[in-house]
């Protein structure tokens, strides 16, 4: 016997208003509100976005991955800013990924082929840098991504030597943890990284289809994951966020989707399809949350990004050009 649910979604299906039920029970996906940006290098163009991070003020950064840049826009979209060029002098980057804000509105951006993070104010002010080429202590072997905490604390995604290395706000090394492997604690490939309020971490595990939650001193506490199209698999994640309820959000890239989760990992909702509408991703790459609880993607191969948000906002939309990514 079909459910009450699916007779009603029936129901209205004959009146074309099947739309109206949300797509999981007890869980409906975020509104599309608006999206920015064009394929170049002009202000407000993008060649391949990756990353993406919000102030406590609303104010949203893009790292320009392919344009060496870091772009400052207004929720809206509105552009602000930019600072950086190619090159290994203070603020110049090579491959910028990853970005962070903290309390402070300070910017941390992961400085990929230069090994290093490197520090700016809001204004994108130059303020200090850590990292060199190796596996030691403070070293990275092509980092990714970026998080900090509630304490002021950086966590570094280092993909090449498979591990997560905390250091104060000022690039003082902490702790580490991590090594390759499938088992809990080890990674494949360590892509992303984020904090929630309560100090856990959590890592996107891309190489092992997981996410990984620990302790902020790197203690681990539990995964979920699994390779696969359904609902709570994916296939080949990059990025992660928290929201203020504790929320997870994971961009599933090959599955051109946004998955939402609690913090223990349950799967609430999910939204996006391969394509170029509203809503729809060509690989996911960076996510990131506001106060106001709306959801920043970074839709890399469109060139753009994406704002999504509990309350519909009517908007119209730009149009851009579409440029494919370097990497996959």
């Amino acid at each position: 016997m079909n459910s009450p649910l699916r007779r009603i979604a029936q129901t209205l299906a004959l009146f074309g208003l099947a739309s109206i039920l949300p797509a999981a029970v007890g869980a409906q996906p975020p509104a599309y509100i608006l999206q920015w940006g064009s394929t170049g290098s002009g202000n407000s163009q993008f060649i391949n976005p990756v990353g993406v991070a919000t102030n406590a003020t609303g104010d949203v950064y893009v790292s320009d991955r392919n344009n060496s840049r870091i772009q400052k826009f207004t929720g809206a979209g509105a552009y602000l800013a930019q600072w950086g060029s190619p090159g290994s002098g203070p603020g110049q980057f090579q491959n910028p990924y990853g970005l962070a804000t903290d309390a402070a509105g300070n910017v941390y951006v992961v400085d990929q082929t230069n090994n290093r993070i490197q520090k700016f104010d809001a204004t994108g002010a130059y303020l200090t840098q850590w990292g060199a080429s190796g596996s030691g202590v403070g070293q990275f072997n092509g980092p990714f991504a970026v998080a900090t905490d509630v304490a002021g604390d950086v966590y570094v995604a280092d993909v090449g030597n498979q591990r997560i290395e905390k250091f104060s706000n000022t690039g003082t090394y902490i702790t580490q943890w991590g090594s390759f492997g499938s088992g809990n604690g080890q990674f494949y490939n360590p892509f992303g990284v984020a904090t929630d309020a309560a100090g856990n971490v959590y890592v996107v595990d891309e190489g092992n289809q997981r996410i990984q939650k620990f302790t902020g001193t790197g203690t681990y506490l539990a995964q979920w994951g699994s390779f696969g199209s359904g609902d709570g698999q994916f296939q080949y994640p990059y990025g992660v966020a928290t929201d203020a309820a504790g929320n997870v959000y994971v961009s599933d890239r090959l599955n051109h989707r946004i998955q939402k989760f609690t913090s223990a990992g349950a799967y609430l909702t999910q939204w996006g399809s391969s394509g170029s509408g509203n809503g729809q991703f060509e690989f996911a790459f960076g996510v990131a949350t506001d106060a106001a609880g709306n959801i920043y993607v970074a839709d890399s191969d469109l060139n753009r990004i994406q704002k999504f948000g509990p309350t519909p906002t009517p908007t119209k939309a730009t149009s851009w050009g579409r440029l494919k990514s370097l990497y996959r």
